[in-house]
């Protein structure tokens, strides 16, 4: 099923599920008990929202082998993790702003897990039973500035500088998707999933040792290699195989 938040013309976000170009109300909790209303709406007619408000935002660093070498980093012997904040959040077709500290923006194409129960000190085995669905997210970075602070909080927490979206598909098979970025429609990265150093559910039990995990939370499992700078008029595309395509223009 794939979950959305949509806005109608009383520009508040509504909690709703697709099925084809329709989209159906849904009334309860999306991570508890809810009901589906029929799916009538056409999608034409709102505005997607994103899918999920989270309480953290967590980021993997360095998580592709190919990635890691293109920076010059080594492969980190446990994940690397880093936090975005909320305020950083945009949806799908939001413009993402070039801020003037910086003079190197990157695109970060990603998969992102989306959490569906309240969970500490997780298991590998355990992990999966408390995975909602998935996401796209672009993971938007100031090269400049991550390597010029040493700790990555500013390159990182600019305002609309995590997109994700534009829905979760709670089916969606996590184990060998294709993740690729175009900007203007030329290819600037791509790569499986399957060649994540660490796989979703090393990344979720090692994640819930440190914090507790909280529905609606997102992690965003690391970028392939062929990251790239983001200019003023470019519109960036991050598209997962089977799940779905993510678009938003830059500008200053």
């Amino acid at each position: 099923m794939k979950i959305v938040r949509y806005k109608t013309n009383e520009n508040i976000s509504t909690y709703g599920w697709m099925l084809d170009d329709k989209i159906g109300e849904i009334q309860g909790d999306i991570f508890g008990e809810y009901r589906r209303r029929e799916a009538k709406i056409p999608v034409a007619e709102v505005k997607l929202d994103t899918p999920c408000v989270p309480s953290k935002i967590l980021c993997v660093g360095r998580n592709y082998v190919e990635h890691a070498k293109e920076l010059g980093n080594e492969i980190p012997k446990v994940p690397l993790i880093f936090l975005k904040p909320s305020s950083s959040i945009i949806s799908n077709g939001e413009h993402i702003l070039l801020p003037p500290q910086s003079t190197q923006v990157e695109h970060e194409a990603e998969l992102v897990v989306v959490i569906g129960k309240r969970g500490k000190n997780l298991t590998a085995e355990t992990a999966k039973e408390y995975i909602f669905g998935y996401t796209i997210g672009n993971d938007v970075t100031a090269r400049d500035l991550q390597k010029s602070d040493g700790q990555w909080t500013r390159a990182k927490g600019f305002d609309t500088f995590c997109s994700f979206g534009p829905w979760i598909d709670t089916e969606f098979d996590a184990s060998d998707a294709v993740v690729t970025c175009r900007v203007n429609g030329q290819m600037r990265q791509m790569a499986s999933t399957r060649d994540m150093v660490f796989n979703v559910t090393t990344l979720i039990a090692y994640i819930s040792s440190i914090m507790t995990l909280e529905p609606g939370d997102i992690i965003f499992t690391g970028t392939p290699a062929g990251v790239g700078e983001l200019k003023n008029g470019d519109v960036v595309d991050v598209e997962i195989e089977g799940l779905g395509k993510l678009s938003n223009p830059v500008k200053v």
